[in-house]
Order: structure tokens, then sequence, then C-alpha cells
């Protein structure tokens, strides 16, 4: 499925990998090693690779599907090719509002706190709100000004965030403690389950990308090895930050649960490693908002073309930029007015919840178009059903390991979901 948008294709694989790391690689990974060592001790690397394989898994469903449905949208376009607007109006929300904006709002609050340690003045609101207000701004404009120029800030940050990270490992490496590796499985399953819960979300975002896959140049080909080479990166990266992280600290990694990293870095390069730190951390939590700012308005986009949501100006194209401008504006508006008037809370259950449910209903569409025998482009999973509900399987595994109030809560906004968008069929029969 593919059709002119009027949309530059321009991003090749390289792009669309960086891409990915980019959304990925956010402000977690600075405290994920005491989250999962907590749980798991030295054993910690087993929830990575069960996590890694059910994330390859998942991802290995929308290279497949990817492939095939190359509009822009991503998973929100997959959905909704395959189960109708209702279900493509859900997965819209639970994107951006259940998903996005909120952790967005979290990860510039995060991002001003960080500062803050260097730049007192941003603990007052009002320089905060100006900070935000520049800050979203700015990254409107230079997403509105063309896909290369967003696309060039998101490969920008993406090598700022790593390179204070791969140095980390590499000197890191050389100062580890066997002892504190020393492998020790006396986990349940259902520690490892929650860990791999946890460290799920450590690896949501691969999947954003996706989202400009109306600008992917042949996407047939780019999307499987863009998503395969940004999962196998992250997987492995995330592996070396806890090998090091534990490997140094070891038993006293407990003690520096807010910034595990930033402590390693000081202990093997003294203050200035400390300082590489945090504005590695700083450049990766404004990674994350430059590349949820150039694919998030995509899905708004998408669901306006098709109408699935109102109004129908957000699916206009810039004439000169050929970017969704109206759809950017707007996204970055809300996102701004979210971060100024919200503070950092724990966000995980309706985010995390959000992002599973759309993954299942990716793998329901991979599954729904086999059973139908349709086509699904160049790239074609071996196994027909196999891995897809697999994929559905694990990410049931993972739901269930959400608290009973965090299901709940789940429910409820589906269920409100679900009621919106009854009202709004109403209202659009009685105005025609």
């Amino acid at each position: 499925m593919e059709s002119n948008e009027g949309l530059k294709r321009e991003i090749g694989v390289w792009g669309l990998t960086s891409n990915a790391i980019n959304i990925t690689v956010g402000a977690g990974i600075f405290v994920l090693p005491v989250i999962v060592a907590e749980k798991l001790g030295p054993s910690s690397s087993l929830a990575y690779i069960v996590c890694g394989i059910l994330v390859f898994l998942i991802m290995l469903c929308f290279a497949d599907i990817g492939s095939k449905i190359v509009i822009t949208g991503g998973a929100y376009s997959y959905i909704e090719e395959a189960f109708g607007k209702y279900v493509g109006f859900i997965t819209t929300n639970l994107f951006v509002f259940g998903y996005a904006l909120l952790a967005n709002a979290a990860v510039s609050n995060a991002l001003l706190d960080t500062l803050a340690y260097y730049f007192p003045v941003l603990d007052d609101r009002f320089f905060r709100s100006i900070v935000l207000l520049v800050m979203y701004s700015g990254l409107a404009i230079v997403n509105i000004l063309g896909i290369n120029s967003g696309m060039f800030l998101v490969k920008f940050n993406t090598i700022a965030k790593l390179v204070p990270l791969v140095i980390l490992v590499f000197f890191g490496l050389t100062k580890v403690s066997s002892e504190n590796l020393t492998f020790q499985y006396t986990s349940e399953i259902s520690d490892i389950g929650e860990v791999s819960l946890i460290l799920f979300f450590a690896f949501a975002g691969i999947e954003t990308a996706l989202n400009v896959s109306g600008e992917i140049k042949n996407p047939a080909k780019t999307i499987p090895k863009g998503i395969f080479l940004s999962v196998l990166s992250i997987l492995i990266l995330y592996i070396l930050i806890q090998i090091t992280t534990q490997g140094v600290l070891g038993a006293s990694l407990k003690d520096y649960e807010s910034a595990p990293l930033v402590e390693v870095a000081s202990r093997l390069m003294g203050p200035l490693g400390a300082l590489m730190i945090v504005i590695g951390s700083s450049f990766s939590m404004f990674g994350n908002l430059s590349g949820e700012t150039l694919n998030m308005p995509r899905v708004v986009y998408a669901a306006a073309r098709d109408h699935v949501i109102p109004p129908k100006a957000l699916s206009k194209i810039h004439s000169k930029y050929l970017t969704p401008h109206v759809s950017i504006i707007a996204y970055a508006s809300v996102g701004c007015l979210l971060s100024i008037f919200g503070e950092f809370k724990q966000l995980a259950m309706l985010s995390s919840a959000s992002i599973l449910l759309i993954y299942l209903g990716v793998a329901l569409a991979v599954i729904k178009f086999r059973k139908e025998h349709k086509s699904l482009g160049s790239f074609s999973l071996p196994g027909g059903i196999i891995i897809p509900a697999i994929s559905a399987v694990s990410i049931v595994w993972l739901l269930s390991n959400l608290s009973k109030n965090e299901l709940i809560g789940s429910l409820v906004f589906l269920l409100i979901l679900t009621v919106i968008h009854l009202v709004m069929r109403v209202f659009m029969k009685e105005k025609k």
C-alpha cells in the first residue's frame, strides 16, 4: 500500500536507524542499571536478553507489515488498515496522548531538573516556562522547515548522546570487578517478568521511527534493515552499560539510585567524567523530545488524513517545505502546555500499557493479513503466523505483570476513548 502523499522520501537506512536509536535511548538508560540489579543482582543480563528477544520478535512484525503499508502513520496506519477507523482512532489516542505527549511532558521537566543543577534559575516557574516555550517552538520550526532539517537534528542528538555512553563503557570495562559479575540465578520467573516489563519500555520508541514511513526511501528494503540494526545496536549498548555499571559499583550500586552512571563516570574520570554524563543525559532527553516532535505529528497528520480525528486542517502539508506543519504546530503546542503545567511524575502505568496495546494491535494486524493471504511486500516473515502469534502471547504476558490498579486505569482510558468516538460518529452523521 503506497500512495503519493506529497511528502518527500528522503530517509535512508542510517537515517531510520539513527531516528530509532535517538527516540529509544532516552532518560531511562541513565537509571535502569539500579532498577534491574535490585531485582536480579548479578543475573541482570538475563532480563536484557529476554526483553531483547521479545522486542526483536515484535519488531519483526513491524518490519513485515511496514514493508507493505508504507504510507505515513506507522503503527496507526497498519492497525487502521487492518481493523478500521474505530481501532485506528483508539490507536491514535493511545499513541499520542497515552504514550507520547504525557511522556514528553515528564521528559521535558526531567531535562530542566537536570540542567537546574548547574543553572538554579530553572527552578523558577516563570523562567522554566520561558525555556520550555522556546524549546518547543524551536523544535516545531526545525521540523516544519523540512524532513532533512528534522533528521539532521535527530542524527546530531543521536551522536551527542551515544558518545558519552560509549566512552563510559570503553573505560569502564577495563575497571570492572569479576566478583561483581559472578552469575547467580536465584530469581523467580515472576521477577524476570516484572523487570522485563520495566526494561521493555526502555526499548519502546523504535516503532515511532516508522511514523515517517511516507518519507522513507525504498521502504520495503530500508524498513527491515533499519529495524534490525537499531534493535541490535540498542540491545548491545544496554547490556554493556549494565555490565559496566554493575561491574564497577558492585553492591554499592543501590546507593546511587538517581544517577548510577554519573557515579561510575566520577570514579573513572573524576568531575569531568560526571559532567560528561550529565551533558550526555541532557542530550539524551532533548534527543527524545526532538525525535518525538519529528515522528508523532505524522500520526496526527495520518489520522486527520483518514478522517479518523478532526479537524481536517491537521492533514495539511506545507506548500513550500512539504511537511505536515499544522500537525507539528498542534503537537508541539500541546506538549509545551502539558510540560509547563505538569510535573515530573510516574507515567509508566499509562504510557506502558498504551504502547503494549499498540504492539499487540500490530501483531494481530500481521496475523489478520496472513490469514487473508495478503502479500506483505519484499520482506516476509517465515513460518506464517508463528512469530506474530508468539509476539502477541508475549505482550499479553507482559501486560499480566501490571498491577490491578494499572489494568483498571488502562481499561477506563479505553472506555473514555470509545465514548468519545461514538459521540463523534453521531455528530458527524448529523452534520451530513
